[in-house]
């Protein structure tokens, strides 16, 4: 499904409109979604700033050096982004410019007022911002454009072409509301002039840092005020029955002079806010753009309901299981996640003890399965905090942890949070046919299929080509062996199963080591061949999963 393009934007600066942007993009990262924010205030930027704790480096290029990639023609654009480190999805920054030392480079100004938006257009810009555009939707759920304030071809790139949706940030006074509402018609004027087929704008009219606090009863007249100016903007999305008094009373960020002080992500900090707190707001602002503008009679309702529905949205995951072994038990872990696969589990391999793994920012499998022989390695154990921290918690409860002990294990000995979960046995010896199946009951919520003959011989078949040693006990037995491979890969070609599984069979029998000790290397043509047959066998277990 194809992400979605939002402004925000206010007529007016100093309303909070990058604070806001910021803790809401925060919020939609930790609850899962793949965000990405642009920095499109240009001359006066400062998005990075609120993130600057949190990247991963510092931007070495941004928005003005997406414009001249354009200029010179650069074939394949850079994307210009540097991470944001949020627990819980990904997060995105794409800065105006260069950033040194916590400001934009000394460069940046003489080349972003060198460039000529008007005659951009004419040259082709817009059609190289359409190409952009349908990059960053296809690879984020969410794009959040920090638009500059008042009317500017700048402004309209962020109002008129790019966006899907409005965020409209004002303030409680006049100059703000007298054109608030103007704004998003000039919005829709100039999106209707464009050569692309794009639905009018939803406009989310927010109302910004409201003190209600001291003067209560102005705080309330101007919120009805308010109300009744921006009431239009909730014509072509607010459910009915919901009036936009109630909505505006939900889509107020009010003033908290805490967080009044420098560039802050509150967010960060109130983890399960109380009405009376800023991030409390924030996330109505975020499950509002969560729920892309969607079932806001929930949200009147119910805005706890409302707010919870989007923070445990039910993501997409490439995986449905990643075993997690030492390299131990990696026979075991093989046969498992071949066992998961023919019982229709996408599952695949956690190689414990790869930096690289701990380091990912999102997670590709929604379930895990530590695979435990005696203790948890201390890569195991990092692996499951991590899931722990991102998966148990109440933005991931759909999600599950799954211990697989080898028969004898003392389960005393493991940390106290997989002490509680459930353990599932099996014995080193044998395949785990059973226990994949109790995963597969657990995970999918319905009874495993009895399995197939056809399933049954591939499934062996793949072991025997597994258990091929890297040396064999004498050089007569390659011929023997090369022949049972060849003679393997004739029956699976010509889908003789029966014939498959002896042959596997035959196989397991050659590859049994020699007492002797007295062992040769297996020649590289007779691997390659295993190998080949193995990818091939794997495909069609993996196709019975289709």
């Amino acid at each position: 499904m194809s992400g979605t393009v939002i402004t925000f934007y206010s007529y007016k600066g100093g309303v909070g409109r990058s604070f806001t942007l910021a803790n809401t993009a925060v919020l939609l990262a930790r609850w899962g979604y793949r965000v990405l924010v642009v920095d499109w205030d240009l001359e006066a930027p400062g998005l990075h700033l609120y993130f600057r704790p949190h990247l991963s480096e510092m931007p070495r290029s941004g928005v003005v050096d997406l414009a001249y990639d354009f200029i010179q023609r650069v074939e394949y654009p850079a994307s210009h982004t540097v991470r944001v480190d949020v627990e819980g999805g990904v997060l995105d920054l794409m800065a105006a410019g260069k950033v040194v030392d916590g400001r934009l480079g000394p460069s940046y100004a003489p080349r972003m007022q060198e460039i000529n938006w008007e005659a951009l257009y004419e040259d082709g810009f817009a059609e190289f911002l359409e190409e952009r555009r349908a990059e960053w939707i296809a690879k984020y759920d969410f794009v959040l454009l920090d638009s500059r304030t008042g009317v500017s071809d700048i402004a309209s790139i962020c109002t008129a072409q790019l966006p899907d949706r409005l965020v409209v940030v004002f303030t409680a006074n006049d100059q703000n509301l007298n054109d608030v509402v103007d704004i998003a018609h000039l919005a829709d004027q100039a999106r209707d002039r464009l050569p692309y087929d794009r639905p009018r704008h939803q406009v989310m009219p927010l109302l910004s840092r409201l003190d209600n606090t001291v003067e209560y009863e102005r705080a309330a007249d101007w919120q009805k005020k308010s109300a009744k100016v921006v009431a239009p903007l909730f014509r072509n999305w607010l459910v009915k029955s919901v009036q936009p008094d109630l909505m505006l009373r939900h889509l107020t960020v009010p003033y908290v002079s805490y967080w009044s002080f420098g560039e802050l992500l509150p967010v960060l900090e109130e983890k399960s806010p109380s009405p009376n707190q800023i991030s409390f707001a924030l996330e109505t602002v975020a499950a509002v753009i969560a729920h892309e503008f969607d079932r806001t009679d929930l949200l009147a309702d119910n805005r706890d309901a409302y707010v919870a529905a989007a923070r445990s949205r039910r993501r997409n995951f490439d995986l449905d299981l990643l075993v997690s072994s030492p390299r131990t038990l990696w026979r075991t872990s093989t046969e498992l996640i071949t066992e998961l696969r023919l019982l229709g589990v996408k599952a695949d391999r956690s190689v414990s003890g790869d930096p690289e793994i701990l380091d990912q920012t999102g997670d590709p499998a929604e379930h895990l399965c530590l695979v435990i022989d005696g203790a948890l390695s201390r890569w195991q154990l990092s692996e499951a905090e991590r899931f722990a921290r991102r998966a148990l918690g109440p933005d991931g409860a759909q999600r599950q942890m799954f211990c697989l002990v080898t028969r004898g294990t003392n389960r005393e000995l493991l940390p106290g949070f997989l002490r509680s979960l459930r353990h599932l046995e099996f014995e080193k010896s044998s395949r785990p046919v059973q226990v994949a199946r109790e995963l597969h009951d657990l995970i999918m919520a319905t009874p495993a299929p009895e399995p197939e003959r056809d399933q049954e011989a591939l499934r062996d078949a793949e072991a025997a080509l597994r258990e091929l040693p890297e040396q064999l006990p004498y050089a007569g037995r390659f011929a023997l062996v090369e022949d049972t491979v060849r003679g393997m890969a004739g029956a699976f070609d010509v889908g003789d199963m029966d014939l498959l599984r002896d042959m596997s069979a035959d196989l397991l029998l050659l590859s049994k080591p020699h007492r002797s000790g007295a062992e040769v290397a297996v020649p590289a043509q007779l691997r390659t061949e295993a190998t080949a047959l193995l990818a091939r066998i794997e495909r069609r277990i993996n196709a019975f999963t289709d």
